[in-house]
């Protein structure tokens, strides 16, 4: 998810230049018999994206004829320009990498919800610190530093909200970019003053024992919608039944994640290396099958407001 503003202006150019591929494995052939239709979806190997994994092992895809393929990705950096380039049919991205995207014109739309905050404190993210650094409170984080995975993206959108809320003046925190697996080691040797983690990080940092001083997903809005699929414009107008069948299909895989936590973290088991106990732990995200597109409206103004975008993008015209 490194650079998204770049990847997005390069996809957009990619995508003007590319040559249009063969679109007969998209199209069935007439008659009864057609094989399915093959489909390429871009992920990333985090425990949000469980309810395709699971959806795609409980045959949600291949009942509507959808031969689904799960292709991992460092981030939405890297899937976003393979979706509009028809690398991939389908996608994963966080909400603001999509309206980033949106506010460059990019030729995409969001097909699906992907996931949601639980709404409460016991979130699967959290902002962390030291329990001795004498941080109390996200106000306390003026004049700091944070750790986030990605700059200028729904982590440092977040954190402002929390500091915002807590009365500090969010343009006064400074953020630095760093991977979630070095960011506990580097709190605890004081390179940062804070960190914010998603599962199943979070709970390396319990383990160190940091101190949580918010969630700040439940603090940028009430149950925030953090990611979706999305697709692109250019499918959308070639193939639209393929669209609205795996649309189906992933509302479906949504509605029984959302059903089956202990399904999920068994699935979650067989496309990352987090081990049992850990997973056993871990705090899940809440997957309902509808967007809530005011989280999304206030994210977009959050993003205006400090200073991400000039102005605020066409959320309507992104969502479905």
């Amino acid at each position: 998810m490194r650079r998204p503003l770049l990847a997005l202006v390069t996809a957009v150019a990619l995508l003007a230049t590319a040559a249009c591929g063969d679109s007969s494995d998209d199209t069935p052939a007439a008659g009864g018999s057609a094989a399915p239709d093959k489909v390429n979806a871009g992920v990333i190997a985090i425990l949000d994206v469980a309810p395709i994994y699971l959806g795609k092992e409980k045959g949600f895809f291949s009942k509507r004829d959808i031969d689904l393929t799960l292709t991992t990705a460092q981030g939405g950096a890297a899937i976003v320009p393979a979706v509009l380039s028809g690398e991939y049919q389908f996608g994963f991205s966080n909400a603001v990498s999509l309206l980033l995207g949106k506010s460059k014109n990019a030729p995409l739309k969001v097909v699906c919800n992907g996931n949601n905050s639980t709404g409460v404190a016991d979130d699967f993210a959290g902002l962390y610190v030291k329990p001795d650094s004498g941080i109390a409170s996200p106000k306390d984080l003026v004049g700091k530093t944070v750790a986030a995975n990605t700059l200028k993206n729904i982590v440092d959108t977040s954190v402002r909200a929390s500091v915002k809320k807590d009365g500090g003046d969010p343009s006064q925190v400074k953020f630095t970019e760093l991977p979630f697996p070095e960011q506990v080691g580097a709190l605890q040797a004081g390179r940062v003053d804070a960190i914010f983690v998603v599962e199943p990080f979070q709970q390396a940092a319990i383990a160190a024992g940091m101190k949580k001083i918010a969630s700040s997903y439940v603090d940028a809005a009430p149950n925030l919608t953090v990611a979706m699929y999305f697709t692109s414009t250019k499918l959308i107008g070639e193939n639209p039944d393929l669209v609205k069948r795996f649309t189906e299909a992933m509302k479906e895989s949504l509605a029984y994640a959302d059903a089956h936590g202990d399904e999920v973290r068994d699935i979650i088991g067989t496309y990352t290396k987090i081990e049992e106990p850990v997973r056993a732990k871990m705090t899940l995200p809440k997957w309902p099958s509808d967007i809530n597109t005011a989280s999304i409206d206030a994210l977009a103004q959050a993003a205006v407001t400090d200073g991400l975008l000039t102005e605020k993008p066409d959320v309507a015209g992104l969502l479905p």
